[in-house]
């Protein structure tokens, strides 16, 4: 009783913890800038601020590859793993995070940009109109927006529940604010917003609940000891499967699938578009991200229990997102839909189990999320006076009146159905063939399945395009600015590239695809 209590901190890797520190500590510079910064300069400020720090970020992820080990991979007392599975995942989570900022900052297409200058005023009110016509938008976002990213990059890291859950609310927290700031359609913006913070906060609790159970288990929530409990620990399993059930449901409600997915069409149409497209490809990239570290690094010995069930919730989210797909008249609950379904098709690849299933999981998530930006982006350009007109009927004839952008935009679509040439079939080629070796047969019947289902609105919408006339109420194409031309480049030339030649990056997700403990 008589000795010092000593408080002994964790040892940490500085060097492989240097990716996200660079967010993080520029994510409180753009706190800064907010406070200190002209108004006039701001949003340039925190652009460069933003993208310099994301591509040092991704340099610091680049330069830690070659000198990860088995025995240096771990660090903060194995409550972290920097593992080249990880670093992949940090490395595409902030590919996708610049092509997404670069969205974040267009501020030609509208005075303003698509984000409200002032979140905090009347929705509708006199004010309200002033000023979204004449006040340039909030640059609060960029912040928030590294700060998310951040999160993200601690999530699919995160050898720990615990730190898992801290992570998820550092970049769930951000999210829920982003958002809430669209410029125009104020009250959906904000309806939305509301949706999924408090559907968020439910799979939160989840995951909290989960951890708890687990830890009631194995008396300890890092992946080794759960792993290491679950044939030696005397324990009732009850309490380690429902532990795993629910915090598969925290994590399945990020990643979009059925029957977690009831938040996703409502914020995809009620967020900023740019929101909308980086949480469409980021966080898709964070959820399966930490939901393959979860299940074969800390819960692999229960594979023959979680396999058949997550089977089940893939088939009911492919078979839920392409049916409901086809009955939309909105093109970004359309576009919505599809990232259920395609969730669904990354559980197959992630169900495959091995290095060709979490390769061929890795390599889709990549492809995807350019192709999920670049279309959003799309969607960005077609606009009347109240702001970007998303109804199918608006864009009969599209096709006659800007042939390039419906062009480009066609293109899209086919690689959302898997058209051969483009990265969408190659993505799903890799996870049906996974699968198959994995002796999911029965995954794939229902995957092809549903993509046959599902390419009905994608080629509806291209028909609508080119073989309708153009009436009186279709909006024009606006010209993109330099920030959104260049996303859109990126976007359909890397979704272009993977169709052409893919194998470069199969051959780096399958040889990156292993998770240390």
């Amino acid at each position: 009783m008589g000795e010092d209590f000593v408080l002994k901190l964790p040892e940490l890797n500085y060097a492989a913890l240097a990716p996200m520190l660079i967010l993080l500590a520029a994510a409180c510079v753009g706190v800064l800038v907010e406070a200190f910064v002209p108004r006039v300069a701001r949003n340039a400020v925190q652009l460069v601020l933003g993208l310099l720090a994301l591509v040092g970020s991704l340099v610091a992820v680049v330069l830690r590859a070659p000198h990860v080990t088995d025995a240096n991979a771990q660090t903060a007392e194995r409550a972290i793993s920097i593992d080249q599975a990880g670093l992949f995942l940090q490395g595409a989570i902030l590919v996708l995070a610049i092509v997404s900022l670069l969205l974040f900052g267009e501020r030609t297409q509208e005075f303003g940009g698509p984000f409200v200058a002032q979140a905090a005023i009347t929705v509708g009110s006199d004010l309200d109109r002033q000023q979204a016509a004449k006040e340039s938008g909030a640059t609060e976002v960029y912040p928030l927006a590294l700060f998310a990213v951040g999160g993200m990059m601690l999530f699919v890291t995160a050898n720990d529940l615990l730190v898992m859950f801290v992570a998820l609310e550092v970049f769930s927290l951000p999210l829920y604010l982003l958002c809430a700031l669209a410029r125009r359609k104020r009250l959906l913006s904000q309806e939305a917003a509301l949706k999924y913070f408090l559907l968020g906060a439910y799979a939160s609790a989840f995951f909290l609940f989960g951890l708890a159970l687990v830890y009631g288990f194995a008396g300890a929530v890092d992946f080794r000891a759960i792993h290491a409990s679950v044939n030696n620990s005397p324990n009732n399993v009850i309490l380690l499967i429902a532990g795993l059930a629910m915090l598969s449901i925290g994590l399945l409600f990020k990643a979009a699938a059925a029957p977690f997915h009831v938040w996703t069409p409502d914020v995809y149409q009620g967020a900023p578009t740019a929101v909308t497209a980086f949480m469409a490809a980021c966080t898709k990239v964070a959820a399966f991200g930490a939901l393959a570290r979860v299940l074969y690094v800390g819960f692999d010995g229960l594979g023959w229990q979680f396999t058949p069930v997550l089977g089940v919730v893939a088939v009911l989210t492919m078979l839920v997102g392409a049916i409901l797909a086809v009955t939309q008249t909105d093109l970004k609950r359309l576009l919505a839909y599809s990232s259920i379904a395609n969730a669904g098709y990354l559980l197959v690849g992630l169900l495959g189990g091995g290095k060709e299933g979490l390769g061929s999981m890795l390599f889709y998530l990549v492809a995807y999320g350019f192709l999920v930006i670049a279309a959003f982006g799309m969607l960005t350009l077609v606009r009347d006076a109240d702001g970007e007109a998303t109804h199918l009927s608006r864009w009969a004839g599209l096709g006659k009146r800007s042939p390039l952008f419906a062009g480009v935009f066609s293109f899209l679509l086919l690689a959302f159905a898997g058209i051969p040439l483009t990265s969408g079939f190659v993505a799903k080629f890799a996870v049906f063939g996974a699968g198959i070796a994995g002796n999911q047969t029965w995954l794939v019947l229902f995957g092809v399945l549903s993509s046959i289902i599902l390419a009905f609105p994608y080629i509806r919408v291209v028909v609508l395009m080119w073989l309708n006339e153009p009436g009186e109420t279709t909006p024009s194409v606006s010209i993109p600015g330099a920030l959104t031309s260049t996303a859109l480049m990126i976007g359909v030339l890397v979704t272009l590239v993977l169709g052409v030649w893919p194998s470069p990056l199969l051959d780096l997700t399958t040889n990156v695809s292993n998770f240390i403990r």
